[in-house]
C-alpha cells in the first residue's frame, strides 16, 4: 500500500525532541512549515527549542513508562523516532538501558498501532547482524527490528558515527585528539568506519519525510570517506592543525579499561564509553547507497564536518578562550 505524502494540514511527532539530533531538526521542519508535536519528559527542556510563532504542540510523557503516548499521537501522520539510551554514568547500568530501550519500543509501536499512524521514521546503527556484534549495536539493530514490525511504514536510516558538535561520539573524539598527542588505544581501532556529518543526517531525515517513496525501506548513511579509527584521529588532528598524533596498539587494552581512561580523560561518562569502544570491534560502513536514488545529497566531507562542529563549540579543549 503506497503512503500518502505528508501535507500541509498534516502533523509530524518528534519523540527526542529535546536530543542531539531532535534539537536540530526542529527548526529545519518548522522552515519547511510542517506543523509538529513534540514528546517530551520534561517540559522546560522543551520550552527554549521552539521557536517563536512557529505551530508546535508539546505532550509529556514517558515511553518507558507508556504515558503520554495516545494523546502524543492522536492524529499524527509520520512520527519520528529519536531515542536510544547509551548507557549510564557507570558500566554496570548497560544492559539496564538496553532492556529500557526494548521496552520503550514496545510501547511506542503499540500505541501507534492503536492510533492508525502512517509512517514511522527511526534513526539507528550501522553494524552487520552477528555473534560479534557489540551490545549496543545489537540493540540498535534490535529496535529497528521492533519499529519495522507494525502497520506504520518504518524507514530505517542506519548511520555510524554522527560528526557534529554535543554528540557523544565525536566529543570522546574531539577530547581524545585535541588533549592526548599520545594515545594509546585497543587494537580494534584499526577497524573501518564511514563517519556522517549531523548537516547530512539532517537533509536525509527530512528528506524522507518529504519523500514517501522511502517508506518502508532501511537505508545506510554515510559520509564521503572511509577510515579506520586510527585515520579518522589523524584527520581531526589535520582539520584542526594540530601536530600528527602519535597512536600505539596493544592488545592488552579492554573496553572496560578503555572506557575508565576516556572518562578521565573527557566528559564522556565510562557508562556511554563504554559501549561505544566495545563496538569498534565492529566495521560500520555503507554496503549500498540506495538512498542516493531517491535523496542525493551533495555529502560532506569529514574535514569540513569537524570544521563546523568545532565552530558551534562553546567550552572544551581547543575553543578559544577555555
Amino acid at each position: 500500500m503506497t503512503i500518502p505524502a505528508v501535507t500541509p494540514s498534516d502533523r509530524v511527532l518528534i519523540i527526542g525532541g529535546t536530543g542531539f539530533v531532535g534539537m536540530r531538526l526542529i527548526p529545519l521542519l518548522v522552515d519547511r512549515n510542517v506543523k509538529l508535536r513534540l514528546l517530551v519528559r520534561d517540559l522546560a527542556k522543551a520550552s527554549p527549542l521552539i521557536p517563536k510563532g512557529s505551530d508546535i504542540e508539546v505532550v509529556q510523557g514517558d515511553l518507558v513508562a507508556g504515558t503520554g503516548l495516545a494523546e502524543a499521537l492522536h492524529g499524527i501522520h509520520t512520527a519520528y523516532y529519536l531515542v536510544h539510551s547509551m548507557g549510564g554514568k557507570t558500566l554496570f547500568k548497560n544492559e539496564e538501558y538496553a532492556e529500557k530501550d526494548r521496552t520503550a519500543a514496545k510501547n511506542f509501536m503499540a500505541a501507534a498501532e492503536a492510533a492508525g499512524l502512517k509512517r514511522v521514521i527511526y534513526l539507528g546503527g550501522l553494524g552487520e547482524t552477528s555473534d560479534n556484534l557489540s551490545e549496543h549495536l545489537r540493540s540498535r539493530a534490535e529496535i529497528a527490528e521492533i519499529i519495522s514490525s507494525g502497520t506504520p511504514k518504518a524507514t530505517v536510516l542506519r548511520a555510524a558515527i554522527i560528526i557534529g558538535a554535543r554528540g557523544a561520539s565525536y566529543e570522546m573524539l574531539r577530547y581524545l585528539v585535541e588533549r592526548l598527542p599520545v594515545m594509546i588505544t585497543p587494537k580494534w581501532v584499526e577497524t573501518r568506519i564511514q563517519p556522517i556529518a549531523i548537516k547530512d543526517v539532517l537533509e536525509y531525515l527530512v528528506g524522507c519525510l518529504l519523500n514517501s517513496e522511502t517508506a518502508g525501506q532501511s537505508f545506510d548513511i554515510g559520509g564521503p570517506e572511509i577510515f579506520t579509527y586510527v585515520e579518522m584521529m589523524q584527520k581531526y588532528a589535520e582539520a584542526r592543525g594540530l601536530a600528527k598524533r602519535f597512536i600505539v596498539r596493544v592488545p592488552v587494552l579492554t573496553p572496560m579499561l578503555s572506557a575508565y581512561w576516556v572518562d578521565l580523560v573527557t566528559p564522556v561518562s565510562s557508562g556511554i564509553a563504554h559501549p561505544l569502544i566495545e563496538g569498534l570491534r565492529n566495521e560500520v560502513i555503507c554496503h549500498d547507497n540506495n538512498i542516493d536514488r531517491y535523496l542525493p545529497i551533495a555529502k560532506t566531507p569529514f574535514k569540513d564536518a569537524v570544521l563546523v562542529a568545532h565552530a558551534e563549540e562553546t567550552d572544551g579543549p581547543g575553543v578559544t578562550g577555555f
